[in-house]
C-alpha cells in the first residue's frame, strides 16, 4: 500500500505537534499493521480528510465497506471509541469492533463527501441540531471523560498567554474568560457531549440520513456543544451586512429548538469563538483569526 498523508493532516498536526513527536513518520507502518491485522483491503485515503486523523476507506474480509481511522494519542482516540460505544449508532457513526490494541477505529462507512453543509443553511442547521440532540445522553457512572471545566481551563491558560503577547485581543479574551467563570459557577445538567460538533461533522449515511463523526467527547452542559454550531459558516456570516442580527437570530432559534438557555449559549459561543481565534493567531492563521474575533465581537 503506497500512499501519503493528506496535506491538510500534515499541516494541522505540524501546528500542534510537541517537540520530537514522530507520529506522522510512523504512520505508514502503523496503518499497514492495522490493515493487515484486520484483513482489510484499502480502497483509498480520504482526501482532504480531517485535521487530526488519517481516514482510510476499506473493505472488510467479507467485502463490506468500512472506514479505518488512525489518530495520534494526543487526539484522544480512546475517548472517541468509548463515546461511539456509548451512543451505539444512535445519532453517530457505528463502531464496528471492540479491538483497542492499536488505537485504530474500524467504523461504519458513511458518504464521506456528503455532509450536512451541502444543504441550504436553514435546513443544514435544523438537521445538524436534530443529530446533536441524540448524542446528549447521561455519561456512564465513573466515566473518565474530560469535563468542560477541565478542557476550558487548559484553553483559558493558553488564552491568557496569547493576550499577553497580542494586546489587541486582550479585551475579547477578558470578556471570554469572565463569561467562562460565570457559566461554570452554576452549571446545569451534565451530559456526554460530542465536543467538536459542526456541520462538516455530520455525514450522510445509509442506516440513518445523517450521522455525526469525529467526536472529541467531553462531559458538561449542552450549551457548550451547541456553541460551536452557532458560528458555522462564519465566513458567510462575516460577509453579510446583517451578520450580527443573523447571529442573534441563530442563537435564539437553536436555543429554543434544543431547549437550551439563550444566555448560556451566547456565553459559550463567545468563549469558544475567542479561544479558536487566539489559537489561530498562535499557530499562524491570521485570516481565520480575524474572522473568528470579528464574530466574537458581535457577542
Amino acid at each position: 500500500m503506497a500512499w501519503e498523508a493528506p496535506p491538510r493532516l500534515v499541516r494541522a498536526l505540524g501546528e500542534t505537534a510537541p517537540a520530537g513527536d514522530d507520529w506522522l513518520a510512523r504512520l505508514p507502518a502503523a496503518a499497514e499493521e492495522a490493515v493487515a491485522r484486520r484483513g482489510l483491503t484499502v480502497e483509498r485515503v480520504q482526501v482532504p480528510g480531517g485535521r487530526s486523523s488519517l481516514v482510510l476507506l476499506v473493505r472488510q474480509p467479507d467485502g463490506s465497506p468500512a472506514v479505518l481511522k488512525l489518530a495520534p494519542p494526543r487526539a484522544r482516540p480512546e475517548g472517541e471509541r468509548a463515546a461511539l460505544a456509548r451512543w451505539a449508532g444512535l445519532g453517530a457513526v457505528q463502531l464496528l469492533e471492540d479491538d483497542a490494541r492499536d488505537g485504530a477505529l474500524l467504523l461504519e462507512r458513511l458518504h464521506p463527501d456528503v455532509s450536512v453543509r451541502s444543504l441550504p443553511e436553514a435546513k443544514a442547521l435544523l438537521e445538524a441540531a436534530g443529530t446533536l440532540r441524540r448524542l446528549w445522553v447521561e455519561p456512564p457512572a465513573g466515566h473518565a471523560y474530560e469535563t468542560v471545566a477541565e478542557r476550558t481551563g487548559r484553553q483559558a491558560a493558553a488564552m491568557r498567554a496569547s493576550a499577553g503577547a497580542e494586546p489587541e485581543v486582550a479585551p475579547l479574551v477578558e470578556a471570554a474568560l469572565a463569561a467562562r467563570e460565570e457559566l461554570l459557577a452554576a452549571p446545569p445538567e451534565q451530559r456526554l457531549l460530542h465536543g467538536t460538533f459542526r456541520q462538516s461533522k455530520v455525514l450522510s449515511g445509509e442506516r440513518m440520513p445523517w450521522l455525526a463523526v469525529g467526536p472529541d467527547p467531553v462531559v458538561g452542559e449542552s450549551a457548550f456543544d451547541l456553541a460551536r454550531l452557532v458560528r458555522d459558516r462564519v465566513e458567510d456570516l462575516i460577509a453579510q451586512p446583517s451578520g450580527p442580527a443573523t447571529t442573534r437570530r441563530r442563537i435564539k432559534r437553536l436555543a429554543e429548538s434544543l431547549e437550551v438557555d439563550q444566555d448560556r449559549l451566547r456565553g459559550w459561543t463567545l468563549f469558544r469563538a475567542v479561544e479558536s481565534g487566539v489559537r489561530a493567531l498562535r499557530v499562524g492563521r491570521p485570516a481565520d483569526a480575524e474572522l473568528l474575533l470579528e464574530f466574537a465581537g458581535w457577542l
